[in-house]
């Protein structure tokens, strides 16, 4: 890559990895990455390293895992590097002031929406849950507020209506390496442009918990729909079976036809009632239309489809989620 500027990456999830791992093929220069520490992971509560910790240990680079990037001792050895650039992708902590200031071209973020919408830890997700048909990856110059610095470039990605949260991960991924890349070229080459943001137009997404996954029938079945597929792979979308966790992980959205919905009125079915049963699905009374599940793993089961589990767990019209 043109330029060949010292590099300090920083980043920790499987998006960062694929950055860090796209920077190296682009040969530049990567002096040291930061990430973060090793954590207990999985039922043993082993301890743990980042997709980013791996990528980096996979090419000999130098890794260094501060519990605060505010220590003295870390940003004393970030001095010593001295580097031109910093390159900060998901990495999970707020840079100081002077971190800010330590590289000669400035510190440059990697963030997947196109801001000022979606700043904060989730815009992945946040962009399928609200039905979003179009979001991308915009790479900024970094400031002392969460995602708040002046913009350089943006790459958009279309949301299709299959979209998941992972498969979404994976498209801006790609366009992340793509867009910095190019932000990297027009540092190195003294074209960057900065964009101030719209502040009128902001929008903040906090960090996603597992309750988030818990489906409320009263909600409309498009909303629902929308949910399990954010939230897939993780946290994932669930509600319950004869008081077992039930994950849905494909579903489908359709109308309340007439006659079911004069069903429903008789029987005095509530949100979350089993009111269809088919071969390959099962359709879920919502607050406004069904939701046909499709896909589904029940609580020690592995996922499968509709079609197999109703084979091995017959669910009955009448039958209420929750």
């Amino acid at each position: 890559m043109r330029g060949n500027m010292k590099i300090v990456f920083m980043g920790t999830p499987e998006i960062a990895a694929v950055i860090l791992e796209d920077m190296l093929q682009a040969g530049c220069d990567i002096a040291a990455v930061v990430t973060q520490p090793d954590k207990p992971k999985g039922r043993g509560k082993e301890l743990g390293c980042s997709d980013v910790k791996k990528t980096a240990l996979a090419h000999g680079l130098a890794v260094c895992q501060p519990e605060r990037v505010r220590d003295e001792a870390f940003l004393k050895e970030l001095e010593r590097l001295a580097p031109e650039l910093i390159v900060v992708a998901a990495f999970g902590q707020l840079l100081p002031k002077r971190l800010l200031e330590l590289p000669k071209y400035g510190c440059i973020n990697v963030h997947a929406s196109l801001l000022p919408k979606y700043r904060g830890a989730s815009p992945i997700q946040w962009a399928i849950l609200d039905g979003e048909k179009v979001t991308g990856v915009t790479i900024m110059y970094m400031a002392e507020g969460l995602d708040t610095g002046d913009m350089i470039t943006k790459e958009l990605v279309e949301i299709t209506p299959e979209e998941t949260g992972g498969s979404l991960h994976d498209k801006l991924a790609a366009a992340g390496c793509i867009a910095l890349r190019r932000a990297i070229a027009q540092i190195a080459d003294k074209t960057v442009q900065r964009t101030p943001q719209d502040e009128a137009q902001a929008s903040y997404v906090g960090m996603l918990k597992k309750e988030m996954g818990y489906l409320d029938f009263s909600r409309p079945a498009a909303e629902l729909e929308r949910r399990v597929r954010a939230l897939n792979p993780w946290p994932s979308a669930y509600t319950g079976l004869e008081g077992r966790l039930l994950k849905l992980w494909r579903c489908g959205v359709r109308e309340l036809p007439e006659e079911l919905r004069q069903l429903c009125r008789a029987e005095k079915w509530e949100c979350g009632t089993v009111a269809e049963v088919g071969t390959d699905y099962f359709s879920i009374l919502t607050g406004d239309g069904l939701l046909d599940v499709r896909e589904l793993q029940l609580e020690g089961k592995r996922r499968m489809s509709a079609e197999e589990f109703l084979r091995g767990c017959p669910v009955k019209a009448g039958g209420v989620l929750k």
